[in-house]
């Protein structure tokens, strides 16, 4: 019988199939990255979630983010997040944890099984504590490194951490993670180096258009990074690509 995931079926089979759909993922970070990540993985079969992000749409999202549009301002981004996917299917099961990730808050966030873990935030504290949990429960985990301030959506690769080259994030959090112990961490990076972002006329310091209920403003950053549609909607992409692939790959013959 044909069914929404009948076209996935006939690239991985039944039985790969049930597997995505019993599969819970976490992701970390529903921004440009994040919502596109969830957006794959829920058009890929995955019907158990947990999404955490504290902040809510801004206007300055729209540009970038899957689940921004004018109507969404001001809304949570998990809230908004889960209601997409719940759009796709009805069936899924879609925790949300509305709040900062940090070392402090990792073990109330951490809670229930999970098959694999998505970080796409965008603090190297939080990044690299991530990891270090994921690495400590023995759960799959991929990162996202830089996408901002990037034009050219074809630069990216998939690699272990190790292996990263130019982008300026992967070279911290190398340095840490090799300090901490950590071997090996799959990440998906871009090889184009980063562009300087131009002066414009606008300050956010004066007229910023985030949201009032926002936990965060990007007056807060040292510099704000420019972004278009089509950088961190393809790291999000390739991202889940990757995660599908981990989940059935073992037990399927055209991965």
């Amino acid at each position: 019988m044909l069914n929404e995931f009948s076209r996935t079926e006939l690239l991985i089979g039944k039985e790969a199939l049930e597997k995505l759909k019993k599969s819970r993922v976490a992701v970390f970070g529903i921004g440009g990255v994040g919502s596109f990540v969830v957006e794959g993985l829920a058009r890929s079969g995955v019907e158990n979630f947990l999404l955490v992000d504290d902040d809510v749409v801004c206007l300055t999202n729209i540009n970038r983010q899957l689940h921004a549009s004018r109507k969404t301002i001001g809304k949570p981004k998990v809230e908004v997040m889960r209601q997409r996917v719940l759009d796709i299917n009805p069936k899924a099961n879609v925790d949300i944890v509305q709040d900062f990730y940090l070392p402090e808050t990792a073990e109330s966030m951490l809670q229930g099984d999970i098959d694999y873990i998505v970080d796409a935030i965008d603090t190297v504290t939080g990044k690299i504590d991530l990891v270090m949990k994921a690495n400590q429960r023995n759960i799959p985990i991929i990162s996202a490194m830089g996408a901002g301030n990037k034009l050219d959506p074809t630069r990216f690769e998939v690699a272990d951490i190790f292996k990263t080259s130019v982008c300026p994030l992967a070279k911290v959090m190398r340095k840490e993670l090799k300090n901490r112990g950590i071997k090996k961490l799959k990440v998906v990076y871009s090889k184009e180096p980063p562009l300087k972002p131009m002066e414009s006329g606008d300050d956010c310091a004066t007229g910023c258009v985030c949201p009032e209920e926002s936990s965060k403003k990007c007056t807060s950053k040292r510099q704000i990074p420019g972004s278009v549609s089509f950088v961190p909607s393809v790291a999000g992409l390739i991202m889940a690509g990757e995660v599908v692939k981990d989940i059935i790959g073992k037990d399927n013959k055209n991965v």
